[in-house]
């Protein structure tokens, strides 16, 4: 099988991961995750799917341990640099891992976790062996467990295997036209798809560098660009939100020289929460890209994406990626006509193999012909897909109608007081669900009744929220994704 390992033989003189200012070649990277699959392997020929958890900064370190878990035969299982212990117990005790690895920094947070596991080590700690390993994988073998953010419930273990992994690699190495000639800045949590997958494991297929910053900063990531060696950029859009308000910040001069070193870009990719349109219309104008919005989820990576070389429509997540297919389907699972909305259903190698332990909810996510329920709403029109939202919390059932809660929040954005606002559908004996919104605002107080005046010049009577109220920040994930059902209880 032809697998990262295999290609990065083909890459061995160029530069795999930049980080802590050091640069590692992909020789570098086989040779070091060789040594510590074997310090993993503690003298056995193959870890038979063992779960190998880990907690590690993004950086040339967590490369070499992934691919030496993937290389010793286990499942990596990496961890969440915030999540609390309590988060960082419920992963180790669900998957059962074997074995526990962390930097330094996680020592003292980790401690009580040791008793939980076989054996657990500082990735210092681990000594060097020269020795041979063989690059080929088994691609039908699971190869890692990434957790769901538990919005509508405990979080699930989505399970993928290696021909999982290599067919969301290749279907956007091949859409978003990656080559060997690109460079990357890595900002993204790397306990995500989109940090693992879109970002580190795209770059290493394609021979590309991948450059870590371990810590968003919005300076730090301009200095980065500054070096004219960046070319690739992808992320979240409080990430894009954040880099746009420090532009503002700086001298004409200085916004002047940074626009000019982002036109040079090849491609920048906005994804993991839904892009406001203020939002890519600012950066388009700092930068000259219009983001290229993708559409995916843990369970399958990515599965629809706007095109990398046609007109891009904001708001649009474009068609699916090559060997994906895709449907929208009613509460019936029954295709719904064009120009309706329904539910985003997905076949395709990409899909994920299994909930861990789940068998239950692995097989209530799928229909009885095998296509993935994701549990998101779109509309097909002006021939590509456009997303209304989560079933769970972004349709809201208020009067007879099905709402979305993104085209509400779209709306309020465009407000001259509204900085940011969240909507969400609270239970409600008159409507069934009551319209509520949270904005967050650039004065100390707001007319709400002015502001639904305003609304109803842009969306119909029924569409206008029954309930305001002003918050500083709005509750959100690590991905910078606002978490609905904590925004809710505020309402009810």
């Amino acid at each position: 099988m032809k697998n990262l390992f295999a290609q990065a033989q083909k890459h061995k003189s160029r530069i795999a991961i930049i980080s802590t200012g050091q640069s590692y070649s992909y020789t570098d990277l086989i040779s070091k995750s060789t040594e510590l699959a074997h310090f993993l392997l503690r003298g056995r020929t193959d870890l038979n799917g063992a779960r190998i958890a880990f907690l590690m900064p993004p950086s040339f370190e967590y490369t070499a341990l992934m691919w030496a878990i993937w290389r010793a035969g286990g499942i990596a299982v990496p961890l969440c640099e915030k999540h609390p212990l309590a988060s960082l117990t419920y992963v180790i005790e669900d998957t059962q891992a074997e074995c526990l690895v962390y930097s330094k920094e996680f020592k003292n947070k980790l401690e009580p976790l040791s008793e939980k596991v076989t054996y657990s080590f500082d990735f210092e700690e681990a000594e060097s062996q020269n020795i041979t390993l063989d690059l080929a994988i088994k691609k039908e073998r699971s190869a890692l467990i990434l957790y769901t953010s538990g919005t509508t419930g405990n979080p699930k273990g989505v399970v993928t295997t290696h021909q999982n992994i290599e067919a969301q690699i290749t279907s956007l190495t091949r859409g978003w036209g990656w080559s060997k000639e690109d460079h990357i800045l890595n900002v993204l949590p790397m306990h995500h798809v989109h940090g693992i997958i879109n970002v580190l494991s795209c770059a290493l297929w394609s021979g590309a560098c991948c450059e870590f910053l371990s810590r968003f900063d919005s300076k730090k990531v301009f200095d980065s660009f500054s070096r004219e060696s960046i070319n690739v950029f992808m992320a979240v859009p409080t990430i894009y939100y954040k880099l746009i308000v420090f532009w503002k910040e700086l001298s004409l001069t200085e916004q002047e020289e940074i626009s000019s070193i982002l036109k040079k870009f090849r491609l920048m990719v906005s994804g993991s929460a839904a892009l406001p349109v203020s939002v890519l219309e600012a950066w388009k104008k700092i930068s000259g890209h219009v983001l290229l919005e993708r559409y995916g989820m843990t369970e399958m990576g990515m599965a629809i994406s706007n095109s990398y070389r046609a007109k891009r429509i904001p708001g649009h997540i474009g068609l699916p990626l090559e060997g994906v297919t895709v449907r929208l389907a009613d509460e019936q699972n029954q295709p719904v006509k064009e120009g309706n909305q329904g539910e985003i259903q997905v076949k395709g190698p990409n899909v994920f193999k299994e909930y861990w332990n789940k068998p239950k909810a692995t097989q209530a996510t799928f229909t009885k012909e095998g296509w993935f329920k994701t549990g998101d709403i779109a509309v097909f029109e002006n021939n590509c897909y456009r997303i209304l939202g989560r079933n769970s919390v972004d349709i809201i059932k208020s009067g007879g109608y099905k709402i979305s809660a993104l085209e509400i929040e779209e709306a309020l954005r465009k407000h001259p007081d509204i900085k940011e606002c969240g909507v969400v559908g609270v239970p409600d004996e008159e409507w069934g669900e009551l319209i509520c919104a949270s904005l967050i605002v650039n004065k100390e107080t707001l007319d709400f009744k002015a502001v639904s005046t305003w609304l109803k010049s842009l969306l119909p009577s029924y569409k206008i929220p029954r309930k305001y109220i002003l918050q500083e920040d709005l509750p959100r994930n690590v991905m910078g994704k606002v978490t609905k059902n904590e925004l809710k209880k505020l309402f009810i």
